[in-house]
């Protein structure tokens, strides 16, 4: 049987995505799955367009994760049994198609195969939702009060996990009678997703879906912390992503004073960091919309080799030196073209790092009280 994830924000865009998607194969079935306030879940399988089943089930901890394992694991299992070539998992609001995928895989016997991880958005909505305060409990996403996760962080997340996005009018569009197809903040938000999942294929109404992209192992790959993915090219529109890299540690101080430039106006930024004053530990950076963050993730490579230790070296393959290894610094920053100026932000970088006279100092020209453990 074949398996597609379906995650999203709204649930108008996924129930339209998962109707799209149920008639890709023959034999389908299409499940919804709903996380409703006291720990009650909402499900619905559909068949043909049809619905033949509606049950509700009250779990005792009523999570996110709970919903996954002990209820949308257990009715694609069921469903296998009775003979369906293809189901659609659409997944409850703010659940993510990683943790869907990582629960199933665990439970497939051969019988099952992920196809698919597909994120159903409003493209006009995208930009708002990167720049919301707001927890997904706040927002009326999930009715579990200690999701603090914004909107941006879950879409970024979903965004770098799934292998397509599928573009449809939200609830508040369809509320308001708005036809938002093809205006133009429908086509900012879709160029705007080519930038912030440039593997990923965006499929509106009238584009062809292809089905068996999904790649779990390259999925957790690209969206581990640190790693960058960019545009393939530098072309410019109404968004534009800036990458640089740098083979000299950061001044603690002088990084700390730019960070806060770095991140004003950009939608997203990501990458790994090579702090003098924490020169042995891979430091991951990202920003989505107005929180920054910064987190430790273990040895370089070249570290974790010296010690015999276990590590992927993805970074050494993909950015090694031949003198400091996979050490260096790589940021991506993408937001709006003109707030995101490449010059401005490469010499802003450049001037962050260790000068020869203070690499030749060592430690006592650059030992900045930078609070590494506070900003972890």
């Amino acid at each position: 049987m074949h398996i597609t994830v379906l995650s999203s924000l709204d649930t108008h865009c996924r129930d339209s995505a998962a109707a799209r998607l149920g008639r890709t194969h023959g034999n389908s079935a299409v499940v919804l799955h709903d996380l409703l306030d006291g720990s009650l879940v909402l499900r619905r399988v559909y068949r043909d367009g049809q619905l033949f089943e509606r049950e509700t089930t009250v779990l005792e901890h009523g999570c996110l994760s709970c919903t996954v394992r002990l209820d949308v694991v257990p009715t694609a299992e069921r469903l296998a049994s009775c003979g369906f070539d293809q189901v659609v998992l659409g997944l409850p609001p703010g659940v993510a198609a990683a943790m869907a995928a990582a629960e199933l895989k665990q439970a497939l016997d051969g019988r099952m195969v992920i196809d698919n991880a597909v994120l159903a958005i409003d493209p006009a909505e995208l930009e708002d939702h990167m720049w919301d305060r707001h927890t997904l409990y706040e927002s009326g996403f999930t009715a579990m009060p200690e999701d603090d996760r914004t909107s941006g962080e879950f879409l970024i997340g979903e965004l770098g996990h799934v292998d397509s996005v599928m573009l449809f009018p939200g609830l508040s569009a369809g509320l308001s009678g708005e036809t938002r197809i093809d205006s133009a903040h429908w086509r900012a938000g879709t160029e705007l997703v080519g930038q912030l999942a440039p593997h990923a294929a965006v499929i509106g109404s009238a584009d062809k879906f292809t089905p068996g992209c999904y790649d779990h192992v390259e999925a957790i790959a690209r969206t581990r912390p640190g790693v960058v993915r960019r545009p393939p090219d530098d072309a410019t529109g109404t968004f534009s992503t800036v990458l640089h890299a740098l083979s000299k540690p950061l001044h603690p101080g002088r990084f700390r004073e730019a960070l806060p430039q770095l991140a004003a106006g950009t939608h997203w930024m990501r990458g790994r960091l090579w702090i003098a004053s924490a020169a042995n530990i891979r430091i991951a950076v990202q920003g989505i919309g107005p929180r920054v963050w910064l987190e430790s993730t273990g040895p370089w490579s070249v570290e974790a080799a010296a010690q015999a230790k276990p590590h992927t070296g993805v970074d050494m393959v993909l950015d090694g030196h031949a003198h400091h290894g996979d050490r260096g610094t790589v940021l991506a920053l993408t937001g709006r073209s003109e707030d995101v100026n490449a010059q401005e932000i490469r010499q802003l970088l450049d001037g962050c790092q260790l000068t020869e006279a203070e690499i030749e100092a060592q430690p006592a020209a650059w030992d900045d009280p930078f609070e590494l453990s506070k900003a972890l």
